[in-house]
């Protein structure tokens, strides 16, 4: 597994989505960390500093593994260049079933109003 940066990562991901567009599927984890080991934590968490956590973000095909570690700083930029991503690439999803119960009722609901205002 390969930490990449946020730029190269999302380029990554853009290709793995491309690839696996007729068969295949990517799966995207996100997890809170902080990229250090227990020993490191509880050194800095004796000497009073504050530990910056982060956001370790991992993407897999089945046959390629990515990951990315994304700061406070870099979050809002990220998250609108991945949610842009996703929107792009969710084609393959199936439309909702609007409910034809709620239309009619609202149909009956205007058809009563002027019938009420018909005989006034």
């Amino acid at each position: 597994m390969v930490l990449l940066q946020l730029d190269p990562f999302l380029n990554e991901l853009t290709s793995m989505f491309e690839r696996s567009t007729k068969i295949g599927s990517v799966w995207v984890t996100l997890k809170r960390s902080s990229l250090k080991s227990n020993l490191q934590k509880n050194k800095l968490k004796t000497s009073g500093e504050a530990i910056e956590f982060r956001c370790l973000i991992r993407a897999t095909d089945g046959k390629k593994t990515i990951s990315t570690s994304v700061g406070a700083k870099d979050h809002m930029r990220f998250q609108a260049s991945y949610a842009t991503i996703l929107k792009a690439h969710m084609t393959a999803l199936k439309k909702r079933e609007r409910k034809e119960k709620k239309k009619a009722v609202e149909t009956h609901k205007k058809e009563a109003g002027v019938k009420k205002t018909r005989k006034v």
